[in-house]
């Protein structure tokens, strides 16, 4: 059975360019474009509480069913664009995928439970939040749960090969010796001692520099001035 569990309406977007575009997103519309093989580009607006809330629940993982009047195309959000300053969707691509044929996407690493290495003052790194997989689009897995539970000691790790995902259906295109987590041993800051102060002998008095013998023939000769 073929996995859609959202729907999306999209109308034909007349208006292009960027200046014209612009007005549109004010109206509260995002631009869009389909795409895929055997069908010509079309341009396509959204709009934008409809699109961020199923964007926000799909992800670029899972398939959407896109409306558009009577035609329906299964689809993956691609390519999402947002702007610099205020950090809004601003236009998202919309790829249109043959349910019988494999496709690569980027999966999304999700973590769960506790490591005791953590609890013990130890620092979990993320170093990859997702990795690269080719499956039917209808058995492409939403994200991949990793358990960080088995993690105990410094230098612990889980890597792509070791992920727990359904390998009859789905192939890990990602380098197997990926690391997804590893543990690290808190880092200590290097306190920098300043040297201290070395004193030019030119920089001290004359009475400083003299030996003690100097200063006992001297404190005699004063006496015998006297």
């Amino acid at each position: 059975m073929t996995k859609i569990s959202h729907q999306l309406v999209a109308e034909v977007r007349e208006i292009k360019g960027g200046n014209k575009v612009k007005k549109l997103r004010k109206e509260g519309l995002v631009p869009a474009t389909l795409y895929g093989k055997a069908i010509e580009s079309i341009s396509l607006q959204f709009k934008e509480k409809e699109l961020i809330k199923i964007f926000k629940e799909a992800g670029e993982s899972v398939l959407v069913e896109l409306v558009i009047g009577e035609n329906k195309y299964p689809i993956l959000f691609k390519n999402p664009q947002y702007h610099f300053l205020n950090g809004k969707l601003i236009h998202i691509d919309c790829f249109k995928v043959n349910l019988k044929e494999k496709i690569t996407a980027e999966i999304p690493i999700v973590l769960i439970g506790e490591s005791l290495a953590v609890k013990e003052g130890n620092v979990l790194v993320e170093v990859s939040d997702q990795v690269e997989v080719e499956a039917l689009p209808a058995d492409l897995p939403e994200n991949i749960e990793v358990d960080i539970s088995g993690l105990v000691a410094v230098d612990d790790h889980i890597s792509a090969e070791m992920l727990n995902i359904d390998k009859s259906k789905v192939e890990l295109k990602t380098n197997p010796e990926q690391i997804i987590v590893k543990i690290e041993a808190p880092r200590v800051e290097e306190v920098i001692v300043a040297p201290e102060e070395v004193v030019a002998p030119g920089d001290v008095p004359a009475t400083e520099q003299k030996s003690e013998e100097e200063k006992a023939a001297e404190a005699k000769d004063q006496d015998q001035e006297k």
